[in-house]
């Protein structure tokens, strides 16, 4: 159903595994899809698949961290579809530089010397500020470039990323946790301060998919599971990690004005159960 006809939607980080995939469904459904990334081979190259199966897509580089470079994207998205219509904030990730390589600290490990320790002692402060730069402010500025178009016309949808993270941290990645608990927080603050001029803001919060930003983390070369792998799936009762196209059906809902007019502000998890197992 092309129940999108004549909307244009952006999509922020479109050239990665799962933000391509809900660039491609929102281009099914009828929307002319802009797809921004910080490669712009990726983000074309999206842009061609949807523009070969029948849809109608533009490819642009962009910087989330940069404003010029984001007005830059949004006037070349004007220029081409219009005025933005759906945005959907999905950049973000982590960085090693936030992360530690123990899930707990040990006394011992207060006077070790050991090669590759990284203790909550160790994170290097730019490398979390990355982290949430990439994540909050990533957020942000997108929305404050392509909003501002939704709030003059009083009609628009903005859809975030949010994460498992923001539930309930995960262990060794302190900055992404705290980074994607701010998106969920945003995303409702986002939800009250937009209300009066229309525009609704809601996030999706993915369970556990791979993407090429965590494979190596959940999978070994041989393509069996790594232990953090399989302490995922052991907490995430349907036994599997989600398929990019799990995705698609709480994207097309949340930012259908017909059924969901009236959600605002949620964030909604597709995890498969992970948020609502408890591990006993």
């Amino acid at each position: 159903m092309k129940k999108f006809n004549g909307k244009v939607a952006v999509v922020t980080g479109g050239g990665g595994i799962l933000c391509s995939v809900m660039a491609k469904a929102l281009a099914d459904a009828g929307a002319k899809v802009a797809i921004l990334d910080l490669k712009e081979e990726a983000a074309k190259k999206v842009a061609d698949d949807i523009n070969a199966n029948g849809g109608s897509a533009i490819g642009i580089s962009a910087n989330v961290l940069d404003i010029e470079s984001l007005k830059a994207a949004e006037k070349i998205v004007s220029d081409t579809f219009g005025p933005c219509d759906i945005l959907v904030n999905g950049a973000g990730g982590n960085n090693p530089k936030g992360t530690t390589s123990k899930e707990f600290l040990f006394p011992e490990d207060l006077k070790s010397e050991l090669a590759g320790l990284t203790t909550f002692f160790d994170l290097d402060p730019q490398g979390v500020g990355f982290v949430f730069n990439l994540n909050f402010l990533g957020t942000l500025l997108p929305t404050q470039v392509f909003a501002r178009k939704m709030a003059e016309r009083q009609a628009g949808n903005i859809i975030n990323i949010s994460s498992m993270n923001a539930f309930c941290p995960l262990t060794k990645i302190p900055a992404y946790s705290g980074a994607k608990a701010a998106i969920s927080n945003f995303t409702q603050w986002l939800a009250v301060h937009f209300s009066k001029v229309n525009i609704r803001v809601n996030a999706i919060a993915p369970g556990f998919f791979l993407t090429e930003q965590n494979r190596t983390l959940l999978t070994n070369p041989d393509g069996s599971l790594t232990a953090r792998g399989n302490t995922i799936l052991a907490h995430t009762p349907m036994g599997k990690f989600g398929k990019p196209e799990d995705l698609i059906g709480a994207l097309l809902f949340l930012t259908d004005d017909e059924q969901a007019g009236f959600i605002n502000g949620i964030v909604l998890p597709v995890d498969g159960a992970f948020a609502a197992f408890s591990g006993v």
